[in-house]
């Protein structure tokens, strides 16, 4: 029933206050006229005249005029039926009736609490001291302390007819304050729980007065905007929540981060007959404002969703005591979040069974993507279906990364829609690995013809993964992983230059998994770092380097002692997550035949780098030095054959007589290198390798190597 405003038959000092709802406009009313005759009262007993029109009485002697509070008790009551001012005051009162109306919020309110008179008139105190902004010095006046411009439980006691019903309102444990529609305890405020203000929080100010007033700013009601379906267990937890709640509830929804919680939410409360609000962070900064908002959501029968961010900071103990403050309300609370170990934060007879969200699956996802991008089926749609795959992305991440093509500032094309993606990817490893900056093409790399056609065939296994996991149906009969490769061989071969090939063709992030971070001599701590390590790389497609796998990926042991149990433990659990990471893994080790045999098995490809033959060595001298560097006087066919060397081993040489053969008093964007130079950087590489590096070895360019040496 719809109420029509109604201004206060009182009005302090604001003028038109207008108060929609009868109830609460009843209720102010005794505030405003009490206190105008208190003020009458003042005005007698302390100066033995009558009000003076228009003015406040002086402060004397608090001490002294609460002494004679019991002296002037007959005669106050004198006062009160023969002094004109407050003998229309009383009469003013007395003609006061509660009005008899269906949809008043503070009735309802008072009927839920089952508060008396006494007690609503303590709560319709606060409510005046936040609803008009001149009753400030009247407060102090009556209070005989300019000091002390609010509303206090004594002066509610003071006010009121009968002192001793205002008792039970100091009770700390009053619903009014553990519903948190009150706190009479300010910082900074000295004095006992009868001296100390009287507050109530701004947002239910409002929702007092007006029964049509808006939910607070940044609330919003969820409305179910699309069809969300529910498995047994949701229905099941649906029906559970079909009873409207008589206590705190909490329910867990526990997903994957970026999920769309709000959602979520909107959709198990309208499937319970009631309506959700989402409440966003800045409305929970502490306890106080989250009992207010629990209070205004209490009074307008609403479930609240809580931000995703609650519980992604370090302050989860904290707001989970914060929540509890509340738990007197009979509130039902969503709460987003991503570990299921924070439900140990909630006493079990407030949590129900957990909303437990998949993340978005691959057709999801690309709907998604299509929905956000308003694309239809076409050209569009391989490069959609691409990143898809490769960017696990949630609904509301898809959605920010839509707002980069929003009104044309950037061009929606395949290549602009993945290096989007790409940049949204974020892979927080912290300091367990590195991200690893692509250093060579493909046409840098010199392979083995056998070699280079497994290299090809991995690439194009990463390029066809989309294809055959979701159009041939791999990933419903097997799994959605990706690859897993092994790079073995000689040191200096090209394993981390393939690596770092892959990465550059396939346009993927490379982390180089760091084994002094990740191995722990603690039992349990290595399998934590691998944890994460999966956990960060499973959002989105990239590649893990395991750069000497052998020390991580070793065989297992007989088990002799709980260590070797422990080590064991650690194999199986990185041979389960190899198994179901979805991108590409690529171990590489000189040492195979220290690999387990279960991990080889698991490896989708094994790519043995021998050491490079002549030809090949020649490939690799011509195009190691810097395009800035002439090399005319090199005789590379020579190096080629005299030396057997690996890529790494050649580079290495490659670097050191460049730098033996700058000039640092000339600045130039040009070098030349020279045989001596070249002979030189070899010989120094031999010695370190601990090979003979005679002069025999040197050949016909011995004379050249003595007169540089």
């Amino acid at each position: 029933m719809a109420t029509n405003p109604i201004e206060t038959p009182a009005a302090m000092i604001t003028p038109r206050l207008i108060v929609k709802d009868p109830v609460t406009a009843y209720w102010f009313s005794q505030v405003n006229l009490r206190l105008r005759r208190e003020v009458s009262w003042c005005w007698y007993q302390r100066m033995q005249q009558p009000v003076v029109e228009g003015v406040l009485p002086p402060v004397t002697d608090a001490a002294s005029e609460n002494l004679d509070l019991v002296r002037y008790i007959n005669q106050k009551q004198q006062f009160f039926k023969n002094d004109t001012a407050a003998a229309f005051l009383t009469e003013q009162m007395d003609s006061l009736t509660v009005p008899e109306v269906a949809d008043s919020r503070w009735q309802w309110l008072s009927a839920q609490l089952h508060l008396d008179a006494a007690e609503q008139f303590v709560l319709a105190l606060a409510l005046a001291a936040r609803l008009d902004a001149g009753l400030a010095p009247i407060f102090a006046t009556c209070l005989n302390d300019l000091a002390r411009p609010f509303p206090t439980l004594a002066l509610a006691q003071r006010l009121w007819d009968e002192p001793v019903e205002m008792i039970a309102c100091a009770d700390p444990n009053h619903s009014l304050f553990r519903y948190g529609l009150l706190r009479n305890v300010y910082e900074g405020v000295d004095g006992h729980g009868w001296q100390k203000p009287l507050d109530m929080p701004s947002m239910l100010v409002q929702q007092l007065i007006d029964p049509d007033a808006p939910l607070p700013e940044g609330m919003t009601l969820l409305r179910e905007q699309r069809h969300r379906p529910l498995d047994v267990r949701a229905e099941l937890l649906v029906a559970r929540l079909h009873r409207n709640p008589d206590h705190m509830q909490v329910v867990p929804l526990l997903g994957p981060g970026d999920t769309e919680f709000s959602g979520w939410a909107g959709t198990l409360a309208a499937r319970t007959g009631r309506s959700a609000a989402a409440v966003p962070e800045n409305l929970l900064q502490d306890q106080y404002h989250l009992l207010a908002l629990a209070g205004v959501c209490w009074l307008r029968g609403l479930d609240v969703a809580l931000p995703e961010q609650w519980t992604q900071t370090d302050k989860c103990n904290d707001r989970a005591e914060h929540m509890l403050a509340a738990r007197e309300l009979p509130l039902r609370w969503y709460l987003p979040m991503q570990d299921s170990a924070l439900q140990r934060r909630f006493p079990n007879g407030l949590l129900t069974p957990p909303l437990t969200i998949k993340g978005l699956d691959f057709e999801e996802r690309v709907d998604a993507f299509k929905q956000h991008l308003g694309l239809q089926a076409g050209i569009m749609e391989p490069a959609v279906e691409e990143c898809a795959r490769r960017f696990r992305f949630q609904e509301k991440m898809i959605a920010r990364l839509a707002r980069t093509f929003a009104g044309g500032a950037m061009a929606l094309t395949q290549e602009n829609l993945r290096n989007a993606c790409a940049n949204e990817a974020v892979v927080e490893m912290d300091n367990l690995a590195q991200l690893v900056t692509p250093r060579f093409s493909i046409d840098e790399l010199v392979l083995p013809g056998k070699q280079a056609e497994q290299f090809r065939d991995i690439l194009h296994a990463m390029q066809s993964l989309t294809v055959v996991h979701y159009h041939w149906g791999t990933a419903r009969v097997w799994n959605e992983s990706g690859l897993s490769v092994l790079f073995c061989g000689p040191p200096g071969t090209g394993k981390t230059m393939s690596a770092e090939v892959l990465a550059s063709e396939l346009e993927l992030p490379m982390f180089r998994i760091d084994l002094s971070q990740v191995v722990n001599k603690y039992i349990g701590e290595t399998e934590k770092n691998l944890k994460r390590i999966f956990d960060a790389a499973e959002l989105n497609d990239c590649i893990l380097f395991f750069d000497e796998a052998d020390a991580l990926f070793g065989k297992r042991t007989d088990v002799k002692d709980a260590h070797d149990r422990f080590a064991n433990i650690e194999i199986s659990y990185l041979l389960e997550r190899m198994e179901r990471f979805k991108g590409l893994a690529i171990l590489a080790t000189n040492r195979r035949k220290d690999l387990d045999e279960a991990f080889m098995r698991r490896l989708r490809y094994v790519i043995e780098f021998p050491m490079p033959d002549v030809e090949e060595r020649k490939r690799i001298w011509q195009q190691v030095f810097p395009d800035n560097v002439d090399i005319s006087e090199l005789d590379i066919r020579f190096l080629a054959k005299q030396f057997q060397l690996s890529g790494g081993h050649i580079r290495s040489i490659a670097f050191n007589a460049c730098l033996r053969a700058a000039d640092v008093s000339v600045i130039s964007s040009r070098g030349r290198v020279g045989m001596p130079d070249v002979l030189v950087a070899v010989k120094r590489e031999l010695e370190k390798m601990n090979r003979s590096a005679s002069d025999e070895l040197f050949g016909q360019y011995s004379h050249v190597f003595k007169e540089c040496a």
